[in-house]
């Protein structure tokens, strides 16, 4: 075996890979004929010829101790027997007549005559035309550094949009998934690049531009790239923050470089994804009406309204936050469509799951109508990860298919985060487990709130433990739900105080939610003895001053205060009244540290239909 290791060894292939450029080849040149001429010079210096006088050479030859003469131009080379000795004559000179001069015949002596005119006029010309050419080649360098760098200067104006041409690979409807309502707005303008001749015949003019609103990771980028490839067009993308710079004027600079580029590839599309970045209302700036951003949405507006109408562009844009977007950007003439994109329903979600489960192992026990119920609120991007992280996970434990199991795990995960095996004392562990089961307890008494999912004290991202509701879909939330929800919140803090007499840290994430969800009924949604008002208003900036008095805030605060006390004693109410089951729910938990909704049900049984507690009076007859 050690043999056949070392032939393996010989039989390796060593392989040098050189990036040959031009700037290359000149430097390995330049090196090699230093390298050439340093070896040319050592190598005559290490000669072991004598310099002589011309007169003893003559001498030496009259006595016949030269054997032969070698003649290079000036230079004469005579070889005795012992040694070689080395002298110079003028230039022009020929051997023979100075020895005949000097009387010395050289017919016993073999004189050799060698031509390097040649090669001496080719030293001559590259001594004198080498330096001449590395003086201008290194000045062409710096001449060529120099012009970059000024062009980099005038380049920031240029637009930095990514364009994605017909011959790329397309990205087309059927990859989107459970936006069917937006889909069906943006066929129109798939129809109109392609068929553009029908609705002029009818008079109709360009829709320049649509406005995509929706929560981020429900696909605006993905349904803009698909517009773009149904319709076959160049498409432009860029995102709104690339548009700023240090420089003032760069990002309108770049928006004309942007619609210049677009309307020579026409018919296209432009993309600009988080618009809000640049469209924000303009004249609440700390900065006046001249900073950088206020000038690149006033080219952007420029443009929108510059189209010829035979033109075939149209501007998408996507933002998560439309109510900060200047008015004169969403108006008609600009962005005449406003396509809003949501989180998906049940079907929608199932239609996602689909296409993102192609090319995934996936078991044939997995059903996808439940991991669609387990799924709401989820957004595409959600439900992609959640599959690639499924995935991931069977690879990790070796599995020849996806089952449910590591579906139901990656879903945890991407809402919690992953599962930690921290050490906790069994002092600890007993109030997670109460606190949990407060939580569970509460949600299986209240007849509004949805049913648990799944109870456990395992500790996942910044919590020790979780209780999971499996939501259903809603379109409007009640006032008695609202409340069956703070209590549901309160329920952990109600358990610790009754179980241990003693309050802990860990209720502080959970009171701050139920906190936020009353003020946001009081201030908002008008569901307090304030009446309907709205104290929220409009968004203000931090140095504007709000328009509620100091009274009303102290009125608002109380009754915050009111609506958080009512649900903490309806919450503490039930878990005295249900004092067994809280016990036999939590040593449940400290025993498996996990309860699914099947061990829940058996424990505590079928929920309840009674009449919340938060339920209005019926009226009288």
């Amino acid at each position: 075996m050690a043999s056949n290791g070392k032939s393996n060894k010989k039989n390796r292939i060593v392989k040098l890979k050189l990036k040959l450029s031009w700037k290359n080849v000149l430097l390995y040149g330049f090196l090699f004929f230093f390298l050439v001429f340093l070896f040319l010079g050592f190598n005559q210096t290490a000669q072991d010829q004598r310099q002589v006088p011309l007169s003893q050479i003559i001498q030496d030859v009259k006595a016949g101790k030269v054997s032969q003469i070698s003649v290079s131009d000036t230079k004469v080379t005579v070889t005795e027997k012992d040694q070689t000795l080395e002298t110079t004559k003028e230039p022009g000179t020929n051997i023979y007549t100075l020895f005949k001069d000097a009387g010395v015949p050289l017919d016993k002596t073999k004189v050799t005559v060698k031509d390097d005119t040649g090669v001496t006029n080719w030293i001559n010309v590259v001594s004198s035309v080498l330096p001449i050419l590395v003086m201008i080649i290194f000045f062409y360098f710096i001449f060529r550094q120099a012009r970059g760098a000024q062009e980099s200067i005038f380049s920031f104006g240029q637009s930095r949009a990514k364009l994605f041409n017909k011959d790329t690979p397309k990205t087309t409807f059927a990859d989107v998934a459970g936006v069917d309502e937006a889909k069906q707005e943006l066929t129109e303008i798939v129809d109109f690049l392609k068929n553009p001749g029908k609705y002029k015949a009818m008079g109709a003019r360009t829709p320049k531009g649509v406005l995509m609103i929706g929560p981020s990771g429900t696909g605006k980028t993905l349904l803009a790239r698909a517009t773009a490839g149904e319709a076959g067009v160049a498409f432009f993308s860029m995102a709104g923050s690339e548009f700023m710079e240090m420089l003032v004027g760069v990002g309108a600079s770049r928006v004309r470089d942007l619609f210049s580029t677009a309307k020579k590839a026409q018919p296209a599309i432009i993309f600009i994804d988080e618009v809000d970045a640049i469209g924000r209302q303009r004249g609440n700036g700390l900065m006046g009406g001249h900073d950088e951003r206020e000038q690149t949405l006033n080219q952007i507006l420029v443009e929108m309204d510059g189209f010829t109408p035979n033109e075939q562009l149209v501007v998408i844009a996507a933002t998560n936050r439309p109510d900060v977007l200047d008015p004169a950007l969403v108006r008609p003439g600009r962005f005449d469509r406003r396509v809003s994109l949501d989180m998906p329903d049940i079907e929608g979600r199932k239609a996602i799951l689909q296409i993102h489960a192609k090319g995934k192992p996936m078991d044939s026990k997995v059903d996808w109508e439940k991991v669609a119920k387990r799924t709401v609120g989820f957004s595409g991007a959600d439900l992609e990860n959640m599959l690639n992280e499924a995935a991931i996970g069977a690879a990790r434990l070796n599995h020849t298919a996806i089952s449910m199991s590591d579906i139901e795990e990656s879903a945890t995960k991407v809402k919690l985060g992953p599962e930690k095996k921290r050490l906790q004392s069994d002092e600890d562990r007993k109030m997670t487990a109460y606190h949990e089961a407060g939580h569970a307890l509460v949600s299986w008494y209240m007849p509004h709130m949805d049913p648990v999912h799944r109870i456990s004290i395992v500790s996942r991202g910044l919590s020790l433990g979780h209780t999971m509701m499996t939501p259903s879909e809603r379109s409007h939330e009640t006032r008695t739900h609202l409340l069956e929800q703070v209590s549901v919140m309160l329920g952990g803090r109600a358990a610790e105080s009754m179980i241990f007499e003693d309050a802990t840290t860990g209720a502080s994430d959970d009171i701050e939610k139920a906190t936020d969800v009353a003020r946001t009924m009081v201030v908002e949604y008008g569901m307090s003895e304030l009446g309907p008002i709205n104290f929220e208003g409009e968004k203000r900036y931090m140095y504007e001053k709000r328009d509620i008095s100091p009274e009303m805030l102290g009125k608002i605060d109380d009754q915050v205060k009111k609506i958080v006390d009512i649900c903490y004693k309806e919450s503490a109410a039930v878990l005295k009244a249900f004092h067994k089951e809280l016990d036999l729910l939590a040593e449940t938990l400290m025993k498996k540290e996990t309860v699914e909704s099947e061990e829940f049900s058996t424990l505590m049984g079928p929920k309840k239909s009674i009449l919340s507690p938060f339920s209005p009076a019926p009226a009288k007859a």
